[in-house]
């Protein structure tokens, strides 16, 4: 069955069980227990109701958390300086709540308790082979499977720091499979970064808690080992550095060098142990292991079994047990196909397509693959020469549209062998110009290992390989095109690819799966972006009929036309049109001017603030009960609903400075205040003490914190401190300089998502896309009329903003709809609006001070403004530019406005 045309397109949307992907019923009972993991239906019903009731059973800490990861705004900066809201997928979310409802909600602790919720009546103890708790999650490549090891790994640290009972630990065991992988998580480990980047870790302060300073991490990756304490490890390494005992290491000098080139693979053999994790565990007394690209321990036979297996042996020893282990793949499959029964989450690659977080796979359609044939040859690029041709063709075409946005187009292709394959990258180098010197092969075996048969390639030239396949994405690489045995299974987290070209078929010996041969090419290029991103997949009918199998997981397949004369299946960019020789782009620039910021925070002024005379309605102040003192609700503050409860010890201490601290850290969130939390501090506390209440307070008594836990006070403290501070600090200079000015000429290519959109003749950019049917039509009128010499669209990507004091008193900034040129000496701001919102009186109001302070600050040309309602606009049906400006006068003439 296809995705249920309910399912949500955005990937931060809760997800309905209901919604979810499910095989057909004619596919359902021959094949769905390899197709669906047996757990996952019952699991996501109940997780779903647990959700919606609050968490309600979760300790203290788990909700903390999860209110702060799901619940809390998290404005961060991105890397032009600009700030971004951050939030996970869903899917993530969804795989940390499974994670803490299973184990601390229905308290799962083995395989006993995981049978319950089998919904196939398929599985047996005998299914699972470890005497521990083992928890598989299953997401799509490219959704974010790090994310969500790092959710699980704060949350266990907490736990154990913050609950008295917890049974889990502050030291984990983060396992990848080979060098390639362990590169990867280290990008995002080292440092501890992405702790620190994401918000991951709550402010101090919040829930009663000292979230950062308690954070007390050591890392340990590989080799590099430092001091290792009871708690508080994170250990990084590679499957080969936990294996015990005494095995050679890889060299050059072996016959194969797969383990050498790529890092041993867990085959039963051992490698090297640098750092024996015997010595490790006899240091600690608890460890959470978590596997990444778990798909490889699929048999307990397996060394990298085996290795857990002694981890939890030696645990045993001592009275302790493996805390939990953790598996996370995109493929958590056995060589049969069958899943691993352990699963318990599952974001399949149909949801993951839908919902835009990695590419779309397009194959060419019929009329396109009938054109194609294979020549009766000897040689193998005679045979497949059409094939290979549609596949330049089709990266030639996306290759040109990417550059423009500073982005490399990858053209990855698939053979049977290494002779075959060095025969396809000298026949590319040979026949296409732009590949000479830029194809890179890569030999793998049958299984999508690296290798190399050519014992005499020196060292440095296999060191030299390695480093380019992982540089291939970036301009810094020549390299245009990789060549390979087979697509590598993972860990060769190549963005660019932008067409795949296969020239194989696949026995069922190489336990090669669809999605692994596409899960190389499905990574988004430009990820954060609100467009639809695509993979073109073109090859003999034997490595189409594998692709095309992937339909029985979900996956719809798009066609389309290929090859010489038909368009690029690429995301709409807009640029400047300077391909365009109808255009005169010097007439059609317009320039810009920037103004310095009118708008400003004075935070020297909060030490002016008096909490006394803040004329706040004072709040009852309650005497609860020694029960209702323990219970602490918190509230959401928009919508007034129970977030959750908290039922503190008997023994526990209060802290006022804690809770304060909380309530000044939201506040300066809110207002986005960079400094002056000491002085706000102190105003906080003085308020809450003496001025919240009717009735002097001891903010050190429980009562008092259980009264703070109100909606009415929590609201009265955020509300009254925004209102003041505001009012306090934020400052009109009363006027502004030019300090720069914006040529549109100068605006980057960008993508936008796909939508409607006007060719222009009197834009300089390529396409005049709409936010609202409204802006389309606006376009339309300015291209027939006779008195406008050009227009443009303010996308963002212009980077035209005016700074404005909103509805709230905070400082905000908008972007204006439409820039138009009436003349070299006229210039218009246009804001177009269908239904209006309090913050366009405000919006108006200064844009007429900016047009002033430009017309003051320079003489070159006069800058004026226009509002176009929709209503209007469509009932009096202006003939002209000039019309529309003389009649539609609404915030410009003070009786209108």
């Amino acid at each position: 069955m296809s995705i249920h045309p309910s399912f949500p397109t955005s990937p931060y949307e809760i997800l309905n069980p209901e919604y979810r992907w499910f095989p057909a019923d004619e596919t359902l009972q021959e094949t769905s227990h390899e197709k669906l993991p047996p757990l996952v239906s019952k699991i996501r019903k109940e997780v779903k109701a647990w959700r919606d009731n609050h968490y309600e059973g979760a300790s203290a800490t788990s909700k903390a958390l999860l209110s702060w990861w799901f619940h809390t705004e998290h404005i961060l900066p991105k890397s032009d300086g600009n700030m971004f809201e951050f939030q996970y997928y869903f899917a993530q979310r969804e795989a940390i709540e499974t994670v803490i409802y299973l184990y601390e909600v229905v308290k799962v602790k083995d395989k006993y308790d995981l049978i319950r919720y089998d919904s196939s009546g398929a599985v047996s103890t005998g299914m699972f082979d470890e005497e521990w708790l083992r928890l598989v999650i299953k997401m799509a490549t490219g959704s974010g499977k790090t994310k969500v090891m790092s959710l699980i790994i704060t949350w266990c640290y907490f736990h154990k720091l913050y609950e008295a009972d917890s049974k889990l630990s502050t030291n984990f065991l983060v396992i990848a499979p080979n060098i390639i992988v362990l590169d990867r998580l280290r990008a995002d480990f080292d440092g501890l970064k992405i702790f620190w980047n994401d918000p991951l870790l709550p402010d101090n302060g919040y829930e009663g808690q000292n979230w950062q300073d308690d954070f007390q991490m050591t890392m340990h990756i590989q080799d590099d080992v430092s001091i290792i304490r009871k708690s508080g490890n994170l250990f990084l390494t590679n499957i080969h550095r936990v294996y015990a005992g005494n095995d050679i290491e890889p060299s050059f000098e072996d016959e194969n060098l797969e383990d050498y080139f790529l890092g041993k693979r867990p085959s039963g053999k051992t490698t090297d142990s640098k750092v024996d994790l015997g010595v490790i565990v006899r240091e600690i007394d608890e460890i959470v292991v978590i596997n990444d690209e778990a798909h490889h321990i699929h048999d307990s036979r397996l060394a990298w079994f085996k290795s857990i297996e002694d981890i939890h042996n030696r645990l045993k020893q001592k009275d302790h047990f493996l805390s939990l282990q953790i598996d996370v793949t995109a493929t958590p499959k056995h060589n049969n196909g069958a899943i691993f029964v352990q699963t318990v989450c599952d974001y399949t690659l149909a949801e993951a397509i839908t919902q835009n977080v990695v590419k779309r796979p397009v194959l060419p359609d019929l009329a396109s693959r009938t054109k194609l044939a294979e020549v009766k040859s000897s040689r193998y690029t005679e045979k497949y020469a059409d094939y290979i041709a549609l596949g330049v063709e089709e990266w030639r075409k996306v290759y040109r549209e990417h550059e423009k946005l500073g982005k490399k187009a990858v053209l990855f292709v698939m053979t049977d062998d290494t002779k075959n394959c060095d025969d396809v990258g000298e026949y590319l180098e040979s026949t296409y110009p732009e590949f000479k010197g830029a194809v890179l092969v890569i030999h793998t075996n049958n299984n999508g290992e690296v290798s190399e048969s050519d014992s005499k390639k020196s060292k440095e030239e296999l060191k030299k390989l390695r480093k380019a396949s992982n540089q291939i994405d970036s301009w810094e690489s020549p390299y245009k095109v990789i060549v390979s045995v087979l697509m590598l299974k993972e860990g060769w987290d190549v963005r660019n690819v932008t067409t795949i070209v296969g020239l194989r078929a696949y026995a069922a010996k190489s336990n090669i799966l669809p999605e692994q041969t596409l899960g190389r090419g499905i990574r988004r290029m430009y990820p954060g972006e609100d467009t639809i991103e695509y993979v073109s997949v073109v090859g003999t009918e034997a490595f189409m009929d594998f692709v095309e199998s992937i339909r029985s997981e979900g996956v719809e397949l798009e066609r389309k036309p290929m090859g010489s004369g038909t368009a690029p299946k690429a995301p709409i960019i807009i640029e400047v049109d300077n391909e365009n020789t109808k255009k005169d782009i010097d007439k059609l620039d317009i320039e810009i001017p920037v103004l310095s910021p009118r708008i400003y925070r004075e935070y020297k002024c909060l030490g002016a603030m008096e909490p006394s005379s803040f004329g706040a309605k004072k709040i009852v102040y309650r005497q609860f009960s020694e029960e209702e003192k323990r219970e602490i609700v918190f509230k959401d503050i928009t919508t007034g609903e129970i977030n959750h409860t908290t039922l503190l010890d008997s023994g526990a201490v209060t802290d006022y400075r804690s809770v304060i601290g909380y309530f000044t850290q939201i506040i300066m969130k809110d207002l986005r205040l960079i400094s002056g939390y000491d002085v706000l501090y102190g105003k906080v506390k003085d308020f809450v003490s003496l001025h919240l209440f009717d009735a002097t307070v001891d903010i050190d008594d429980l009562n008092t914190l259980r009264n703070l836990s109100e909606l009415s006070a929590t609201r009265t403290i955020i509300e009254a401190f925004t209102k003041k501070i505001n009012e306090l600090t934020v400052q009109d200079k009363g006027s502004a300089e030019i300090r720069d000015h914006i040529r549109l000429r100068q605006t980057r290519p960008f993508v936008v998502r796909e939508q409607g959109f006007l060719v222009p003749q009197k834009s300089l950019f390529n396409k005049i896309i709409g936010d609202s049917s409204l802006e389309l039509l606006f376009a339309s009128f300015l291209e027939k009329c006779t008195d406008v010499i050009s227009y443009a669209k303010n996308y963002l990507a212009v980077h035209f903003t005016i700074d404005y004091v909103n509805a709230d008193g905070n400082i905000s900034n908008y972007y204006p709809d439409f820039i138009v040129k009436a003349s070299d000496n006229d210039l218009f701001i246009v804001e177009t609006k269908g239904l209006e919102d309090p913050d366009v009186p405000l919006k108006m109001a200064r844009l007429k001070k900016w047009c002033e302070d430009i017309n003051a600050s320079q003489k070159k040309a006069r800058f004026d403004y226009v509002f176009v309602d929709e209503e209007d606009f469509k009932k009096y049906k202006p003939d002209s530019f000039s019309s529309l400006i003389n009649n539609f006068r609404k915030y410009k003439d003070d009786k209108a406005g």
